[in-house]
């Protein structure tokens, strides 16, 4: 498959996530769209935003690439990264460049799978599709659907997938080589060597998001430290 020119500026690159969750204090598009300013500033090559309130108020704010999801919570379901085609269409007409989307095995609304997704998502959108995925069967899997990406985003949140607080390294390493379309490391990268590390076993770009863009997160990072009288990491 070629590589699509969006994906094309995102190589070696750092993707930054600005995501809030309503409990949070920089919770909305207002303050998404000044984070959104601030890491473009900074070097980020593109940006994860979540929902279409979200994603339009960046796109008016950042002239990089947005990476569009829709966390929604459906009854019954664990999938929930732009879980149908109609929330994909939603951040595509606000504004998201690429979609991403739960490529996992889990099931999915309406009965579809990840494949079928991946496919009418591409269709009726017209934007590059990202497959967030949690194993090495799935991102094969993905790639094979059609997907112009793949993601670890999901690796640790499965129930078959393993949970740690580092990256899943293994992952990347088994993944990236095996892949006919990039590679994207997403997932638990917290400092600057992990990021670099990723690159090196094969990842395409990366994407931070709480390490940068939470800062309550950074903050209770170091209270710990200190609360625990040590530690120079």
């Amino acid at each position: 498959m070629p590589l699509h020119p969006l994906l094309a500026r995102l190589r070696h690159g750092l993707i930054v996530s600005c995501q809030a969750a309503p409990h949070e204090a920089l919770y909305g598009p207002a303050f998404m769209a000044a984070m959104a300013r601030a890491v473009a500033a900074g070097g980020a090559v593109a940006i994860r935003a979540n929902g279409p309130a979200d994603v339009a108020a960046i796109r008016a704010a950042v002239s990089v690439p947005i990476i569009g999801i829709y966390k929604v919570d459906l009854p019954g379901f664990e999938v929930r990264i732009t879980p149908t085609v109609d929330h994909a269409r939603q951040i595509a007409a606000a504004g998201a460049d690429l979609i991403a989307l739960d490529a996992t095995a889990r099931p999915h609304p309406a009965g579809i799978t990840a494949a079928e997704l991946i496919a009418r998502v591409r269709q009726a959108t017209g934007c590059p599709v990202i497959a967030d995925v949690a194993s090495v069967e799935e991102g094969l899997a993905a790639a094979e659907a059609g997907a112009d990406a793949v993601a670890t985003t999901l690796s640790g949140y499965t129930g078959d997938s393993p949970s740690q607080d580092e990256p899943d390294y293994d992952l990347i390493h088994q993944l990236a080589p095996a892949l006919p379309v990039p590679l994207i490391a997403e997932g638990r990268i917290a400092t600057p060597g992990q990021a670099r590390r990723a690159l090196a076993l094969g990842a395409y770009a990366v994407v931070v998001g709480s390490a940068i863009t939470r800062p309550q997160w950074i903050t209770a990072r170091f209270a710990a430290k200190l609360g625990k009288g040590g530690g120079s990491d």
